[in-house]
């Protein structure tokens, strides 16, 4: 389902509104689709000229609507296990939320952390080699925590899809 609203986003350095139009959402439609085209190939794509597509893009970059460009690895290539984890903290504190916060994101192993509610506290999804190394993360961010009440791991047995992009409609 397409998300239809006028996107308004705050920029950090001057506190003005950042306001995107159906150009910027078509531009941005686009590169989450393939990044790596060029300006011209995005201009055209986009039906705008290349200067107009070169500005646009450096204000959603500049501004932070887009966060960064990255290429994504096929899985069979890298191999490895991946899981996904719920995590349930003794307390829920914010202080004790923010600890356990930076231990996991500080583990390369950790692609995504998520405060969620109603269940556990944390979900975290982990990328890792093999079990031996599940095994060490498990005892150095879970076993070693005193507030860590209680851990449930699910592994991933196959992707059926996997969607990165945002629907701006």
């Amino acid at each position: 389902m397409a998300i239809s609203f006028d996107i308004a986003l705050k920029m950090e350095e001057n506190d003005a509104l950042l306001r995107l139009d159906s150009v910027d959402r078509r531009l941005l439609s686009l590169l989450q689709q393939d990044a790596a085209r060029s300006n011209q190939a995005l201009a055209a794509a986009a039906h705008v000229s290349p200067a107009t597509a070169l500005r646009r893009v450096r204000r959603l970059v500049d501004s932070g609507v887009i966060e960064r460009q990255v290429a994504i690895v096929s899985p069979a290539l890298a191999g490895g296990l991946q899981a996904i984890v719920e995590v349930t903290l003794d307390r829920q504190g914010a202080e004790h939320l923010a600890a356990f916060e930076a231990r996991a994101v500080a583990e390369p192993a950790v692609q995504q952390a998520w405060r969620v509610s109603a269940g556990p506290d944390l979900v975290l999804v982990l990328w890792l080699a093999d079990m031996p190394a599940y095994h060490a993360l498990a005892q150095r961010l879970f076993a070693q925590d005193a507030n860590v009440r209680n851990v449930k791991t699910f592994f991933a047995t196959h992707r059926a899809k996997f969607a990165p992009a945002v629907d701006l409609g």
